[in-house]
């Protein structure tokens, strides 16, 4: 099997909205590819919908734990660091199980009316603005943060603290020690929070947890949860609003038809959320033992990479998925990946976009762009793709 010349970073690479071109190649060629990392090793990169989901939908043959690898400093015998994504199975299946039922449509709906509020309130202060607005930091950093603030129960002072801890770990460009510093630091402030509520549990999930759970759940593993909540869902979440905005003001119809029309909106969301694919590669797994998937032998110990984005533009999806199509309807998109690690949060993520971009649109009916599309910076390399910022004009 060849490995793609290109570096270790093409798979989070971007040309404005669309993967970068070699991504596509690699999916035309040979839908498992190898790829060059850049400590010398290697690993094997998936940009196949099918081969993605085989990969993904595995319970067993690869492991997300890669804390023996890596290290796991200050981490006890006995004792999980709690984050989902690199847990395998039966701690993973231990700490899904605490968290699944507050994750539930029906437990989720309680949080509609403040998500309705949250949203209300960020447009009341973008449209008091004189001139442009920065729609990153006016609407969709604020929306997911708060949210978040509200869902596990802490102070709603902290979401400045929570937003800059979140962006600071995605940062590739500023380099690994950047990003690991700020992890360590998200964990040790949750940490802090966790042992707060031990003394006098609050209201929400992290208050839920231990009054029904806290002889089940260390410490150390509720800020892990807490982290990874906030991990996947504020970054995530805020970026799926500011480009799905920019599709919108893109698209004069799609921001015609979302004003009113339920189904328009859902058609929307889950669209926007396939062609963009915010978050571009799945946890990393490694092989366990030797597996065979779509004929292509991996070997235990190897590395393997799942490019959502990849998939996500796969042809066996449809017609046309290198295009935007907001009439298309639903997909079975990987967006919020698949299998066990699935995002626990993917339907309160719908629930955000789906209040958030009619009330854009409704509000501000002459929303348009502040400078030249040509002029909005993007993430260069980002595992959550977005903007840098997103000037625009509300009147």
């Amino acid at each position: 099997m060849r490995s793609l010349p290109e570096s270790a970073l093409m798979p989070l690479r971007r040309d404005g909205l669309d993967p970068v071109p070699a991504l596509a190649d690699a999916r035309v060629s040979a839908p498992i590819s190898r790829l060059d990392l850049p400590f010398g090793a290697n690993a094997w990169l998936v940009t196949g919908h099918d081969e993605a989901k085989a990969v993904l939908g595995r319970a067993t043959g690869f492991s997300s734990d890669f804390t023996h690898l890596v290290g796991n400093a200050g981490v006890t015998d006995g004792d999980n660091p709690g984050g989902l994504g690199f847990a395998d199975p039966p701690v993973h299946t231990r700490l899904r199980r605490l968290l699944t039922p507050e994750f539930t449509m029906r437990r989720l709906a309680r949080l509609t009316p403040r998500i309705d509020e949250i949203v209300t309130e960020q447009l009341d202060a973008m449209a008091r603005a004189d001139g442009p607005v920065d729609l990153w930091e006016a609407f969709a950093l604020p929306i997911p943060s708060l949210t978040i603030c509200e869902l596990l129960g802490v102070p709603y002072e902290e979401r400045d603290r929570f937003q800059r801890l979140s962006t600071a770990r995605f940062d590739l460009v500023s380099g690994a020690l950047n990003s690991l510093g700020a992890i360590t630091e998200s964990l040790s402030y949750l940490l802090d929070i966790v042992r707060a509520q031990r003394e006098a549990p609050g209201d929400g999930l992290l208050g839920m947890l231990i009054r029904e759970h806290g002889d089940e759940i260390s410490d150390r593993e509720l800020a892990g949860l807490a982290d990874g909540v906030l991990t996947g869902g504020l970054e995530t979440t805020a970026s799926m609003l500011a480009l799905g905005t920019l599709l919108l003001l893109r698209d004069p119809d799609a921001f015609a038809q979302i004003r009113d029309d339920d189904a328009a909106v859902n058609r929307f969301v889950e669209e926007s959320l396939r062609y963009l694919t915010v978050v571009q590669l799945a946890f990393p797994r490694f092989a366990t033992q030797d597996l065979d998937i779509a004929g292509v032998r991996i070997e235990q110990g190897d590395i393997v990479l799942v490019s959502l984005s990849g998939a996500n533009r796969d042809p066996a999806l449809g017609t046309a998925m290198e295009g935007f199509d907001p009439a298309r309807p639903p997909s079975p998109h990987l967006a919020f990946g698949h299998g066990i690690h699935r995002c626990i949060g993917a339907e309160l993520a719908r629930m955000e976009l789906r209040a958030a971009y009619p009330a854009l649109v409704r509000r501000f009916p002459e929303l348009r762009l502040a400078v030249p599309p040509g002029d909005l910076s993007f993430r260069e390399v980002s595992i959550v793709y977005g903007v840098e910022s997103l000037p625009v004009l509300v009147k």
